[in-house]
């Protein structure tokens, strides 16, 4: 048979070929993933954490397992204080510099100083949005995980004790397992 020619097939061995192109299809594009999401968080932005935060809560609401890995700047949204204790200078002036808490984070454009996220906070409860720190609370009761990376803790010099009760940690290893194993894949 030639390029030009046609094929033809009786009616059911038509359609096994279809089931058949189908399944190889279907097959390919989800890659054998459980029903898993994993998200990135590098930013430490308000607007870009809550994104993150908004699209964990709607795919844990869906019935999805979320993994969000925190790392760099995005570290600052799980902290709950500062502490310069054991620190080298160079870690001592990243922790001066960054924000310690997700109502302390800056965002990515017109922060004017800090009131930036005040004027988001002001115009999300005039449209009846939740706030960033409820939209977190709703994350973690639907069961979603959050990670803080090691190897950014170690290098930024961020200890346990300054982070959450509930965060875990995992380094890339734990990240790309994750992640390879998920029907979505993020980076904010």
């Amino acid at each position: 048979m030639t390029a030009g020619d046609v094929a033809v097939f009786p009616a059911q061995e038509r359609l096994d070929a279809l089931e058949r192109r189908v399944a190889a299809l279907e097959s390919r594009s989800s890659g054998g993933a459980s029903n898993k999401a994993t998200i990135v968080v590098l930013s430490g932005d308000m607007e870009k954490v809550m994104s993150a935060y908004i699209i964990a809560t709607g795919a844990a609401s869906m019935g999805m397992d979320v993994t969000l890995f925190f790392t760099f700047w995005g570290l600052g949204a799980l902290k709950k204080k500062r502490s310069l204790k054991g620190k080298n200078f160079l870690q001592s002036m990243m922790t001066l510099m960054t924000p310690a808490g997700l109502r302390r984070l800056g965002t990515s454009k017109f922060n004017f100083g800090g009131l930036g996220p005040v004027m988001f906070g002001a115009m999300m409860r005039h449209s009846n949005v939740a706030s960033l720190e409820d939209i977190a609370a709703v994350a973690r009761e639907l069961g979603v995980r959050e990670v803080a990376c090691t190897m950014t803790m170690d290098v930024m010099g961020v200890s346990k004790d300054e982070l959450l009760p509930f965060v875990e940690f995992g380094g890339v290893g734990m990240f790309v397992g994750e992640a390879a194993d998920s029907k979505i894949q993020l980076y904010i």
